[in-house]
C-alpha cells in the first residue's frame, strides 16, 4: 500500500487512472472529507470495501464522471436539474437511475443511487477513468471517519491499494438531497 501526495498523484496519473479502471480500492481526498473508493462497475471491488467498513446493506454514493453522465443515467426531473447544477458541490444527490449503471452491491439493487461531483480536483478521478467511483466515509460502520492518516483504522489502511493524502481534513460528510419525490434535505 502506498501513500501519495497530489505531486506524486500528478507523475503516476495514468497508471493510477488505469489501476481504478481495474479495480482497485484506494483513499482520497474530497472537497468534504477522505473517502474510500473503487469504480462502481466493479462488483468485488465494491464486496471488499463493504467487508472493510463492515457495512452489509446501505447503499453507497458515487462520483459521477460528467454531469453528461447524470444525465444519461438518472431521470431529472425539473427540481432535480435545480440541484444538478449546484455540481460540483459538497452534496449528494439521490436521484432515480434509468437502468443498473452500477455493480449491483453499490446500491442494493435499488432504483436509485447517490451521485456526488466534489468541488475538489478529486472529481478528475471519476471523469478521467471514465467510470463511477464509489465515494463512501473511510471508517468502520458506526465509527468515526479518517480527517488524517493517524485515525485511520488499520484494518481499512491493510485493504486499501493507495491513498492520497494531502493533511488533516476539517470537513463534515457532504449534504444529502433526496430528489426521488419531494425534495428532502438530509443533516448528517
Amino acid at each position: 500500500m502506498r501513500i501519495l501526495n497530489f505531486d506524486e498523484f500528478k507523475l503516476e496519473k495514468e497508471a493510477i487512472i488505469e489501476s481504478i479502471i481495474k479495480g482497485a480500492v484506494f483513499i482520497y481526498p474530497t472537497d468534504t472529507i477522505y473517502g474510500i473508493g473503487c469504480n462502481a462497475q466493479n462488483s468485488n471491488s465494491v464486496k471488499k470495501i463493504r467487508q472493510l467498513k463492515g457495512r452489509a446493506a446501505n447503499p453507497f454514493s458515487v462520483i459521477a464522471p460528467s454531469l453528461e453522465w447524470i444525465q444519461g443515467k438518472c431521470i431529472v426531473t425539473k427540481e432535480s436539474e435545480e440541484w444538478i447544477e449546484k455540481l460540483p458541490g459538497p452534496y449528494t444527490l439521490i436521484l432515480k437511475i434509468k437502468d443498473q449503471c452500477v455493480a449491483k452491491e453499490v446500491n442494493s439493487g435499488l432504483k436509485t443511487l447517490g451521485i456526488r461531483i466534489p468541488n475538489h480536483w478529486s472529481k478528475m478521478l471519476a471523469s478521467d477513468a471514465e467510470v463511477p467511483i464509489v465515494t463512501t466515509s473511510v471508517n468502520r460502520s458506526n465509527e468515526d471517519y479518517m480527517t488524517s492518516l493517524e485515525d485511520l483504522d488499520p484494518s481499512i489502511k491493510g485493504g486499501a491499494e493507495f491513498i492520497i493524502y494531502e493533511g488533516k481534513k476539517e470537513g463534515k460528510p457532504s449534504k444529502i438531497i433526496d430528489l426521488t419525490g419531494k425534495v428532502t434535505v438530509i443533516e448528517r
